[in-house]
């Protein structure tokens, strides 16, 4: 086991030795002389390490194949079996053997752990669902937006095409450069006069081509 317990902290010995606990065969009664499961885990809520290493080795297996009956995947399996002993190792002295078996109490402590790691994971492949429709899913009124954006674009540019050399140059340093009348007579080197008058009969050829009747 990865962690190290607290209340009293276990040592690295006792919950250290991982897969190869898990994988002893064991039948979770001890041969005899042994000490009962239910004798280990009133030891183990005492805080006796030692009894605490043996109630994992002669349990570690069981919990281990229900857990992994419900996740399937080994590694998880392993993780919410080490997750179910510290959680025995903290918790021990709450259990009560007048309701129960030791061993009914560890296993129920397991399936519960493993349900919900499998809820958990459930929860977060929705949530990732969720987030990645909400990414991909635009709504209707921004395409059609985009969509009449671009038809407008496409009209305007048709437009300006149809306009004079000098008309279009002027109408684009007014209102795609954003040059005044007298920048843009500077700029062409033209009377300010010619530069006005190129402007209002351009406008008013694109007004016409594009249909703008106001």
């Amino acid at each position: 086991m990865t962690q190290l317990l607290e209340r009293p902290r276990a040592d690295r010995a006792t919950l250290g030795r991982g897969s190869a606990m898990l994988g002893r065969v064991s039948d979770g009664e001890g041969s005899s002389g042994e000490p009962s499961i239910d004798v280990l885990f009133a030891r183990t809520a005492g805080g006796d390490r030692a009894a605490f290493g043996e109630l994992y080795d002669r349990t570690a297996p069981r919990v281990f194949g229900l857990v992994r009956r419900i996740l399937v995947d080994a590694a998880q399996a392993e993780e919410v079996t080490q997750d179910v002993f510290l959680e025995v190792w903290q918790q021990a002295a709450r259990f009560d053997a007048s309701r129960g078996a030791a061993v009914a109490w560890l296993l129920t402590i397991a399936h519960r752990r493993a349900v919900d790691r499998v809820r958990s994971a459930q929860a977060s492949a929705e949530r990732d669902l969720r987030a990645g429709i909400r990414e991909l899913a635009t709504p209707a009124e921004d395409v059609e937006e985009r969509v009449e954006l671009s038809v407008e674009h496409e009209r305007v540019s048709a437009a300006l095409g149809e306009l004079s050399e000098a008309q279009r140059t002027a109408l684009a340093m007014a209102y795609y450069e954003g040059k005044s009348q007298s920048e843009i007579a500077d700029a062409l080197e033209l009377p300010l006069g010619t530069v006005k008058t190129r402007l209002r009969d351009g406008m008013i050829r694109l007004r016409h081509l594009l249909g703008v009747t106001s």
